[in-house]
């Protein structure tokens, strides 16, 4: 479960009228039709007492809030305690005295002197906060303003809508407020202005009493987050009508691994039309991209995402045009697709996984769940059905019940991957017959854990802390990686999400993030400079950072022995997709084996590579245009100019600003052909 613990926002220095706020409030938080938590405020006075705990697939954010608020309603001391998702501490406080603002958390201490109207964005703070500020900013001539430490926050009015429940039909008002993170936040307010929800289509924090407009709500929380995409894809998708010729560019071809000479590359509809020397004559009616020497990379394969409407299109301006889902809500998903390729909002292609889990009190609420063997046989039938490319099997499934599962799959000609399933091993799962293993840290956490572990809880991550003291030559070790290679069986890694798991220091920019933090929005930065886990136990801080080492090794070692590495991230992809390229260098691939993975070897692994996977005559035009070399630095994918898919051109500097993101380069020249006036 991605949890989004919404940014909490205190107004300084404002002279509003005081908020009505007092007594009990509830919220329920629901995650895929379950209850997986609860915010709870009590107010006496000036002071709000807040608890917020949610638990979804053995884990989420324990949070403690005191607010105190001067006569106007406003904060003037702020506490935020308790732990993050995995576990991280959160020991934020914020004071107002006069003009003067002061806070503390995980980067530090910071103060500012409030000239204006300004609001404080927090790391910590539980969705409660959205009210305050939204309060606050609706009485603001333009509904904006400033925010520390830098940046600025936006409240824009939505729909009106009643909702009921069982204290009653309540006349609420939607809000979206933008400038804190990459993409907007949703609420709902009351008549009075308290908050009444926050929404996503994933999940909702609702009033007690309300629950059972969960499915609406989400369902609404879509719609407008497709309004909003269909909007942005009519300003920045280029659809040019006419043959496009993108001259002067060298291709990266996979069948050399390496650059061709200088050539032309020439797009008709959604396909490729013709590769020609640069010196080719255009015809007359083209449109004409200067590639100014750059190079073409055919589109990116991200191989774990947990595709969404918020990263589709972050994720297509990173180069990827095909990303494999690895387990979501199946008729959000069977929309966003439809909406994605008919070019309605921007987005990749998706081969799809059926994703299956048992039921326990530690469930993921995705895909399909089951609790029987029976059950589970029909689940892998109904995605057979539908046409997924493979099922996946996740932490709570009955072990006993795989080999039945994989046997059914290979019948209907999918294929299977997963985690490791509680109290089972990788060994286990190679020998009932998975074709890939999902997450690194599940395929060698067998070598570590005692009989009886439960991996269904953050044990499955804190557990890596022993991974130093583990001989990757010993027998154990040795015999799983030999079972991989008989097997011919395949691993998704996403090493990327482990390092910010076990190198991710509060305060400090991410290693992963160096490259492009600094573009991002305010918000954005200050959640990244934060840990994911606790280390403050001693010897905590070496044993993670070590582990991250054993796993590098490990995975050089798979890739050495010939084990088939896909490359995915399960962090939503876009800029941590380049990252997770970037540290296969680390484990001891090429630049260009790292670009031959990503592109024709994972679309020739996934069956996609007679349309994609490589710039050639005939293909569909998804590719990406960079400035350099990225076979001698392959750093050169950061900066992405032109990515085309299905023959609609994007250009990356036009669409970052709508998330808030500072460009990296800039747009290509276009020639437009000339109309004749005769």
């Amino acid at each position: 479960m991605k949890t989004k613990i919404l940014g909490a926002i205190s107004l300084l220095a404002l002279a509003y009228p005081t908020v009505a706020n007092a007594g009990a409030e509830r919220f329920t938080v629901i995650f895929g039709g379950k209850n997986v938590g609860h915010l709870n405020a009590e107010t006496t006075g000036t002071k709000t007492v807040i608890d917020y705990d949610v638990k979804n697939n053995g884990r989420g954010p324990t949070i403690a809030e005191t607010i105190t608020v001067d006569a106007r309603g406003l904060p003037v001391a702020w506490s935020v305690t308790g732990a993050t998702t995995f576990g991280s501490k959160v020991n934020e406080q914020f004071t107002l005295t006069g003009t003067k603002a002061d806070w503390t958390d995980s980067t530090g201490k910071g103060s500012s002197t409030v000239r204006e109207p300004s609001v404080y964005i927090a790391q910590g703070a539980s969705p409660y906060a959205s009210g305050l500020y939204a309060r606050a900013l609706l009485k603001d001539a333009d509904n904006t303003m400033p925010a520390l430490p830098g940046g600025t926050v936006h409240l824009q009015k939505g729909e009106a809508l009643t909702i009921t429940g069982s204290p009653g039909a309540l006349q609420t008002t939607a809000y979206t407020i933008s400038g804190l993170d990459l993409t907007p936040d949703t609420i709902l307010l009351d008549a009075q202005g308290a908050m009444v929800a926050y929404l996503t289509p994933d999940s909702i924090t609702i009033c007690t009493g309300y629950e059972g407009e969960e499915k609406r709500l989400r369902g609404l929380a879509a719609k407008w987050s497709t309004d909003r995409y269909v909007s942005i894809q009519q300003k920045v998708a280029h659809n040019y009508g006419a043959p496009v010729r993108i001259k002067n560019v060298r291709i990266f071809d996979p069948a050399t691994s390496a650059l061709t000479a200088p050539m032309s590359v020439l797009v008709h509809g959604k396909e490729i039309a013709a590769i020609e020397s640069l010196d080719s004559p255009a015809t007359p009616g083209e449109v004409t991209i200067d590639g100014a020497g750059g190079t073409l990379v055919a589109g990116l394969v991200e191989a774990h995402g947990h595709l969404g409407q918020d990263d589709a299109l972050l994720n297509l301006m990173a180069g990827i045009t095909i990303v494999r889902d690895m387990g979501n809500d199946n008729a959000v998903l069977d929309k966003l697709v439809d909406e994605m390729d008919a070019g309605t909002i921007g987005g990749p292609h998706v081969v799809r996984s059926g994703f299956i889990e048992g039921k326990s009190p530690f469930s993921a609420n995705n895909g399909i769940l089951v609790d029987s063997q029976s059950a589970a046989i029909d689940a892998v039938r109904w995605y057979g059905a539908r046409g997924y490319w493979q099922i996946k099997i996740y932490n709570s499934m009955n072990p006993a019940w795989v080999p039945a599962m994989v046997a059914e799959a290979h019948r209907l000609g999918m294929r299977v991957a997963g985690h490791v399933p509680a109290f089972s091993t990788a060994d286990a799962m190679i020998a009932a017959g998975y074709d890939e293993m999902t997450h690194i840290n599940q395929f060698m956490l067998g070598w570590v854990l005692k009989p009886g572990e439960d991996t269904r809880t953050l044990f499955r991550l804190t557990a890596l802390r022993r991974l130093p003291a583990l001989d990757l030559n010993s027998a154990p070790v040795q015999h799983t990686i030999q079972s991989m290679v008989d097997g011919h069986k395949a691993i998704d890694p996403t090493i990327g999400i482990h390092e910010q798991l076990t190198q991710n220091r509060d305060g400090i920019v991410p290693p992963g993030a160096v490259d492009y933090f600094d573009h991002m929005p305010i918000g954005y930065q200050r959640g990244a400079k934060k840990a994911w886990i606790d280390v403050s136990a001693p010897g905590d801080d070496a044993a993670y950072r070590g582990a991250f080492d054993k796993i590098i090794a490990t995975v050089g070692m798979l890739h050495k022995r010939g084990v088939f590495i896909v490359f995915g991230t399960d962090t939503g992809g876009s800029f941590t997709y380049h990252r997770e390229m970037e540290l296969y260098l680390k484990a001891g691939m090429t630049a260009p084996e790292i670009l031959k993975r990503a592109t024709f070897e994972t679309t020739q692994y996934l069956g996609q590579d007679q349309r994609m996977g490589s710039i050639a005559k005939g293909k569909l035009a998804d590719f990406f245009l960079v400035p350099g070399d990225p076979t001698k630095d392959l750093k050169a994918i950061k900066t992405i100019r032109m990515v085309v898919k299905d023959g609609t051109f994007y250009y990356p500097t036009e669409v970052y600003p709508s998330f808030g993101i500072k460009p990296f380069t800039t747009v290509p020249k276009v020639t437009l052909p000339t109309v004749s006036k005769g």
